[in-house]
This record gives structure tokens, C-alpha cells and sequence, in this order.
């Protein structure tokens, strides 16, 4: 093993080191006594020399030496100073998938996991982290989900949804099978994360997986309308069976002989794996969404979207009784490992038990906000985890109907679930395209920011600096205190989500537009709601306040914009020219003259505000644009846009200076510095992005836990805050720019 130093020393950004021990240090460790000192002891270099090594997890295996146990009875080192070193580790781990794509947020993801943890060690490694001299964006709060709860890690690289996944039942080294829309199957090694093989051969969208009970051997479902079977040593396809319609689910037989799918066609088909009679189980009304398996082989669970479960017999092949009591479609069936009862899933929301001696229904689970979509019980029959499209995966304890804890952290719907043999570990499925490791034994809140309870969608910051209002799909508005980063107040009267929010220039009211149709007009001071501007039945999609603070204009989805008195409430004009679709953004120029607003239609449209004409329309996206920002001076727009692109268009020319082009996918808000040097654009992929206007150089990248859709520039041009899907606010300063 080489040492902590050479490990370290490999932390690296693009063209410069960041931290480095004593690279004099060639040895290897040797003495424990030595180890603790080594992982703590990080020195700040200056060193701009290239390398293009990575070795977060090489540093991750290191940290594991603290587990030794000639280290752990050492009175040198106590548990405090053990539980130090495994919290770094643990901040690494969880921050490795973003490390490997982005090598210099090592500072950022370790300022955004660890600065509430008030350990010496800790703040002395923060500290020095700060002393980079590359430009960054550091979180000026706890802004990401810390280390020592219930997550462990996230595992990336499928390209679509991850629709399924399967654990094999070797205890020895787990191994991880995931399915995805991307059309491929991936096999992960749970302890490090890496992706070790994928399976290709698929050609649409695969469904389901399941493993043979002897591990090796994999059963895919995929929309192809084939089951594919895989070696998972030499990592082949063997051979594939067809239906007549996309396949959605597959169960495997206990003794790893029979495979049962379902499909589009209503129809259950039972595959013998060695030589003998297929089979066939027909009866349900509609789709057959999901099949379980009795321990001992001998009946089998259907779920459907006709809302009924329907247990058949495999020995017989007969139909021996239906569940009803659902009342929307089956998502998901398990059956304890005592044979004894029975837990479905539905789009209603809700969990069922079932029990499979008497056929009665028994227990209901409600807690989730959406439907739920997967369920795995522990092998002792105790708890059962079920997934959801809420985002989120709840803990039950069966006997008593109790949900024991939520875990947050998937930034979209989480599709599968399955545990591990031991009990320890549930590893999760997403369409955000990830998997993530959870620790069933850990029951510390990973939440310890405010946040909104739903996504945030709009952000302002106050000319004076104090203050920072965001809107969310909550139906609120919240007021932050820019200097601590924590809410003072709640603005609620919303009866839908919060689309847009402006601030008079005065700093003393704020205009918040909603779904509800209408545009609310609140003073910061006293957190009332001074007016509200109705004047159609179409949802307000963004709002502007114009430089002498009397006027509000506001987009809308029928394709509109309208000018509103901010005194008196009245509607004064339309802008009805030329739009095809929804009016996504509205900006002013600073002369209050002219009116930028940006459309699903691909463009972007300019109007005279004192004739209240349309001047000229700038075009060149080649998808919808989501944000428009305007410079300070008024000469220069820049466009956000879901074909990945950002734009910057002369407002006299009418022409197109430069293309920001660098996103990995669509680009979701963006926001001018006041000198009009800098712009920065938050993405769906969980990133915000610094630029610099001139030279199309991209400063620096942020890295959240969900996808960013609003962000604003504090007046001093550094200080950042964004919204996330996750509820969360993000607070963090541009250093060294």
C-alpha cells in the first residue's frame, strides 16, 4: 500500500494541487501512532503543476486503516478522534461521484458537508481548504447532506432512468445489478461504488432485473418485448424470450429454476431455465405490473393495473384468490420471508397487508405524497422499505404501522429499492439516473438545513443585501438573512406554486407570481399582503418590476405579457404580439424603456414599454428558452435554454455575439454580476456554473444534491443563492476571482 502522502498528494484540481502532505514522506505507514496525525495533518501548497490522477477512493480505503483493531485499543486515540477521521471519510465517500467529474470542488463538497461540525480537527482542515487560490464557489453554509447519516454513496454512469435493481445473495463481496431506460444493465461493486460491467443488448428500455438464487445469473425485462439471460462471470448474453408486448417485471424461483415475467399483454408466462414445459397464467384485466414468489416456490403474487394482487399456483398453474382493496394501479408486491403475508404498492399512495393463510386484508401504510413505486422487507419480516415518487424512501415497522424514518436525497423519482442479506445497507434506484447507498441502521437526520418542503423555483436578493426572498412549489414565499443564511419569516396566501418573485428596488416589498393565477404584492416588513393582481384564468409564469417601482409586468402560459399598476392594482396594456407558446421569463432594461421576455417558442422578444410595440425578435435556440438577464447597462441580454446553450445577443444589432456552450444538460436560470463581467447559470443536473462574459472561460462549478432551477447575484458580485429541487437554498461566495 502506498502511503497516506502519495495518496493525498494525488488530490488534485485541473492544473493545481490543492492539499498535499509532506511529499518528502515516501514510506509506508507503518505505526499507527503515526496514522491519525497523517490523516489530519493537511498542509497547503501553492504548486501549480499538472497532474491528472484522481485518487479519492485509493484516499477512502486509507481512512479505513482507522478500523484496525490495534488502532481501536490504542488509549492514544479516542473514540472521538476515530469518529473525526470517519466523518472526513465519510464526506469523501459521499462527495466521490461528484470528485471524479469534477476535481476542484474537493474544497466546496468538503465546505458544504462539514463547516457545522464543531470538531478542531475539522474546522482547522476547512480552514485550510479556503486558502485555495483558484476561483470557487464556497458554501457559505451547510448546504449538502453531511456525513454520518443514513447515506453512504452515490453510484452514477447510467445515461437514463434506473428503473430496477437487484443485490446478489453473496454475502462476501455485493455486488449491485441495475436496470435503465439507457437500454443497459451495470453490475457495481457496493463497497467501493465502481462500475464494474455493463451488460448491452437491449434495444429499448429495460424494466426489471433479478438474480438467480446461486448469484450468477441475471434475468432482464425490457420494453423490447424480450427477457434477456446473463453470465455475470464472463458477462455474456445467453439467450432471450419473447412476448408479444414490452415485459415490466420478473421474478425468479427459489430454486433457480423457473423464471416468471409479465407483460403489456395481461398475461403471466412461466420460463423453464433447464429443459421442461413453459407455462402460462392469464386472468387479469389489464397490464401486469409486478410478480413475487412464495419462499418455498409454490404460489405466486400478481399485481395489476386493473388494482387487483392475484395469487396463483405454480405447482398447479391454477388461480387460487384476488386481493381488492387498492384503488388505483399496482406498483409493487413482496411477500415476507415467512411466506406469510403479503405488501402491495400503488399509485394511491398507500402500502397494503395482505394475509396469504386467511386472505384478508389487514393494514394500510399512508405517508407518502405520491405514489409509491418499489418495496423490500428485511429477511426478518420486522420492516418493510417502500420507494416513492415523492423522492423519497420511507421506513415501516410492520408490526405497528409506524413509518421509523424517511430518507432524502434522490432529486427525483425513486423507481426500485432492494436490502442486502444482512439487513444493514437498502440501496436505491432513480429517474435522476443514480443509485444510493443507505445504512438501515443509522437514524440521524441528514436535514440540517431550512429549506422549503418542495421545490425552490425563484430567488431575489435585496439591493441592500440583507435579505433574500425564494418561492417554491410549496405555495410560500420565505425570507432569508443573507449574512447567516437562515429564514426569519413565511409569506404564505398562495393556493399553488410560487413561479417567480421581484423586489423593488426600495427593498421594502417583494411581488410573487403562482400558479393560482395570480401575482401578490407583500411588504418585507411586516410580512403582509398589501394586494393581489388577478385579471385572467391562465397561471403567471414570471414577473418584473420596473426602475421607478409603479410598474409590474408578468408572463403568462396564454402566451402574454401584461403590465400591472403597483399602486393601484389596475391592468394597464397587453403584449399580445407573436408568441406561440408559454412566456417563460420577462426582464427590464435598467432605462425602463424596453421589455425582454423569453418564450417556449425558441425566442426571445423585445417591446418598446412606452408604445407598448414589439421591436424585434432574436432567434437561434433550438429548444425553449427557460431565463433571460439583462447587463446593467442595458446593451446586452443573455438567454438560458434547455438545448444546453447560453446566448448573448447585442440589443442594438439584434445579432448573436457568443454561444456559452460547456452544459451537460438543459440550463434552468441565469443571473448578470452588476459590472456585467460575469454571469452564472444553474443547470438540471445538480450544477451551477460561473463564466466569464468576455471570453466564454468557464470560472468555476458548484455541485448540489438536485437539480438547481433559480439563481440570483448579490449586488456585491460574488455572493450566490440558488434554488434546488430538494427544498433546499443554497448560500456561497465566488472566491478568487
Amino acid at each position: 500500500m502506498s502511503s497516506f502522502a502519495e495518496r493525498f498528494a494525488q488530490l488534485s484540481l485541473s492544473n493545481q494541487r490543492i492539499f498535499l502532505i509532506d511529499p518528502s514522506v515516501k514510506a509506508k505507514i507503518g505505526e499507527w501512532e503515526t496514522l491519525y496525525n497523517r490523516l489530519t495533518d493537511f498542509d497547503f501548497i501553492d504548486a501549480k503543476v499538472k497532474h491528472s490522477d484522481f485518487g479519492v477512493q485509493s484516499l477512502i480505503e486509507d481512512y479505513d486503516l482507522i478500523n484496525d483493531s490495534e488502532l481501536l485499543n490504542k488509549p492514544k486515540y479516542n473514540a472521538e478522534q476515530v469518529e473525526t477521521l470517519k466523518l472526513i471519510q465519510g464526506a469523501l465517500r459521499l462527495s466521490a461521484f461528484i470528485l471524479k467529474k469534477y476535481k476542484m470542488q474537493l474544497a466546496g463538497q468538503l465546505c458544504g458537508r462539514m463547516q457545522h461540525f464543531d470538531v478542531p480537527e475539522i474546522q482547522v482542515m476547512l480552514q485550510v481548504a479556503k486558502q485555495q487560490v483558484i476561483p470557487w464557489l464556497r458554501p457559505l453554509t451547510s448546504n449538502l447532506i453531511f456525513p454520518g447519516g443514513s447515506l453512504r454513496l452515490t453510484l452514477t454512469g447510467h445515461s437514463g432512468r434506473v428503473n430496477a435493481v437487484a443485490i446478489t445473495p453473496d454475502g462476501k463481496r455485493v455486488m449491485v445489478i441495475s436496470a435503465s431506460d439507457d437500454m443497459t444493465l451495470k453490475v457495481w461493486d457496493l463497497e467501493t461504488g465502481k462500475d464494474e460491467r455493463t451488460f448491452q443488448g437491449h434495444c429499448d428500455w429495460v424494466r426489471a432485473v433479478a438474480i438467480t438464487p446461486d448469484g450468477k445469473r441475471v434475468i432482464s425485462a425490457s420494453d423490447d418485448m424480450t427477457l434477456g439471460l446473463w453470465n455475470l462471470e464472463p458477462g455474456e448474453n445467453e439467450r432471450c424470450q419473447d412476448h408479444s408486448n414490452r415485459v415490466t417485471t420478473v421474478a425468479i424461483t427459489p430454486d433457480g429454476k423457473r423464471v416468471i415475467s409479465a407483460s403489456d399483454d395481461m398475461i403471466l408466462r412461466l420460463w423453464n431455465l433447464e429443459p421442461g414445459k413453459n407455462g402460462r397464467f392469464q386472468g387479469h384485466s389489464n397490464r401486469v405490473t409486478t410478480v413475487a414468489i412464495t419462499p418455498d416456490g409454490k404460489r405466486l403474487i400478481s399485481g395489476s393495473n386493473d388494482k387487483t394482487l392475484k395469487v396463483w399456483n405454480l405447482e398447479t398453474g391454477k388461480y387460487e384468490r384476488t386481493f381488492q382493496g387498492h384503488n388505483s394501479w399496482l406498483t409493487a408486491v413482496a411477500i415476507t420471508p415467512d411466506g406469510k403475508r403479503v405488501i402491495s404498492a400503488s399509485w394511491d399512495k398507500t402500502l397494503k397487508v395482505w394475509n396469504l393463510e386467511t386472505g384478508k386484508y389487514e393494514r394500510t401504510f399512508q405517508g407518502h405524497s405520491d405514489r409509491v413505486t418499489a418495496i423490500a422487507i428485511t429477511s426478518d419480516s420486522k420492516w418493510v422499505i417502500s420507494a416513492s415518487d415523492d423522492k423519497t424512501l420511507k421506513l415501516w415497522d410492520l408490526k405497528i404501522d409506524k413509518n421509523e424514518r424517511t430518507f432524502q436525497g434522490h432529486s427525483g423519482s425513486v423507481t426500485a429499492v432492494a436490502i442486502t442479506s444482512d439487513d444493514k445497507w437498502a440501496i436505491s434506484a432513480s429517474d435522476d439516473n443514480t443509485l444510493k447507498l443507505w445504512n438501515l441502521e443509522t437514524g440521524k437526520d441528514e436535514q440540517i438545513f431550512q429549506g422549503h418542503s418542495d421545490r425552490v423555483t425563484a430567488v431575489a436578493i435585496t439591493r441592500d443585501s440583507k435579505r433574500v426572498i425564494s418561492g417554491s412549489d410549496d405555495k410560500t414565499l420565505k425570507v432569508w438573512d443573507l449574512e447567516t443564511g437562515k429564514d426569519e419569516q413565511i409569506f404564505q396566501g398562495h393556493s399553488d406554486r410560487v413561479t417567480a418573485v421581484a423586489i423593488t428596488r426600495d427593498s421594502k416589498r417583494v411581488i410573487s407570481a403562482s400558479d393560482d393565477n395570480t401575482l401578490k404584492l407583500w411588504n418585507l416588513e411586516t410580512g403582509e399582503n398589501e394586494r393581489t393582481f388577478q385579471g385572467d384564468r391562465n397561471r403567471v409564469t414570471a414577473v418584473a418590476i420596473m426602475s421607478n417601482d409603479n410598474w409590474v409586468i408578468s408572463a403568462s402560459d396564454d402566451n402574454t405579457l401584461k403590465s400591472w399598476n403597483l399602486e393601484t392594482g389596475e391592468h394597464n396594456q397587453t403584449f399580445l404580439q407573436g408568441y406561440s407558446d408559454w412566456v417563460t421569463a420577462v426582464a427590464i432594461t435598467p432605462d425602463g424603456k424596453r421589455v425582454i421576455s423569453a418564450s417556449w417558442d425558441k425566442t426571445l422578444k423585445v417591446w418598446n414599454l412606452e408604445t407598448g410595440k414589439y421591436e424585434r425578435t432574436f432567434q437561434g435556440h433550438s429548444d425553449r428558452v427557460t431565463a433571460v438577464a439583462i447587463t446593467s447597462d442595458g446593451k446586452r441580454v443573455i438567454s438560458a435554454s434547455d438545448d444546453k446553450t447560453l446566448k448573448l445577443w447585442n440589443v442594438e444589432t439584434n445579432k448573436c455575439e457568443r454561444t456559452f456552450q460547456g452544459h451537460s444538460d438543459r440550463v434552468t436560470a441565469v443571473a448578470i454580476t452588476p459590472d456585467g463581467k460575469r454571469v452564472i447559470s444553474a443547470l438540471d443536473d445538480n450544477t451551477l456554473k460561473f463564466w466569464n462574459l468576455e471570453t466564454e472561460e468557464e470560472i468555476a462549478t458548484f455541485t448540489g444534491e438536485s437539480p438547481f432551477f433559480c439563481c440570483a447575484i448579490a449586488p456585491d458580485g460574488v455572493t450566490v443563492v440558488a434554488g434546488e429541487s430538494s427544498g433546499r437554498v443554497h448560500f456561497l461566495r465566488l472566491e478568487n476571482v
